[in-house]
């Protein structure tokens, strides 16, 4: 059964959210016949490439309609969340274009270490502040989680695995993702935004004892359920792809 996956690297509620699915897959009953698949989400598509700058001097970017009080209420909840979670979290980050670091994912996704190099970039980010934006620190950081240091590189100074990224852009496009983290769930039920590991098992169980019927509705020509957001700023469209999604059950 596949968990497909919709997040940025700097998304903090993405951040939490993997904790908490994590633990739900971890206790699955069924967890050595998942495949989870990562795929890419920019909050913020248009930031320029390669350059970063402290994150203190850009929230105001995304949330335009809100106050720097608003702001920094929000930014507390997910500092709350984070360590409730047992995650470590500084609001002393660097803020970026993710676009990059998404295809050096791509990399880790073909060589069976996606998992790790996320968990290694969160950790740089998120964890120790790190400036993850420039191309050593992620090289270092993507080679600590097991990736060959010259593939990483490779990958970075080129453009290797772009349009695998514009094809996780255009299917959230298809999917009408406006906020992440987005999980899908054998391609049939969403579980949008960073909700609790309950929720998480509630919906691979429930996703687990429909699979005969999801199947054989496979083509069924249902109108698609919007997804909610699991955080603000969706990223730019791409141009929807001539496919059409199959049905999906939100989970509430």
């Amino acid at each position: 059964m596949r968990v497909d996956i919709w997040s940025d690297l700097v998304c903090p509620w993405c951040y939490v959210g993997w904790s908490r699915l994590r633990r739900a897959l971890t206790g699955f009953t069924h967890q050595d016949e998942l495949t989870v698949r990562w795929h890419s989400y920019e909050l913020n598509p248009g930031l320029a490439r390669g350059r970063s700058e402290p994150r203190p001097g850009t929230p105001g970017r995304r949330f335009r309609d809100l106050s720097a009080e608003e702001i920094a209420r929000g930014e507390q909840r997910v500092a709350d969340a984070a360590r409730d979670e047992g995650l470590p979290y500084r609001a002393d980050r660097h803020h970026g274009s993710t676009f990059d670091l998404h295809r050096l994912l791509h990399l880790a996704t073909k060589a069976g270490r996606a998992a790790p190099t996320l968990d290694a970039l969160h950790q740089a980010h998120f964890g120790a502040g790190r400036d993850i934006f420039d191309h050593a620190v992620a090289v270092d950081v993507a080679t600590a989680a097991g990736l060959d240091p010259t593939d990483a590189r490779r990958v970075l100074a080129g453009d290797a695995y772009t349009e695998r990224v514009f094809t996780d852009q255009r299917a959230a496009h298809d999917l009408r993702i406006t906020g992440v983290p987005y999980v899908l769930i054998d391609r049939s039920i969403v579980v949008s935004g960073a909700r609790g590991s309950a929720l998480f098992t509630r919906a691979l169980d429930t996703a687990w004892a429909r699979r005969p019927r999801t199947r054989a509705q496979s083509h069924a020509e249902v109108e698609t359920a919007p997804a909610a957001a699991g955080v603000g700023g969706g990223a730019a469209p791409r141009p929807p792809s001539r496919s059409r999604p199959r049905a999906r059950q939100p989970v509430r």
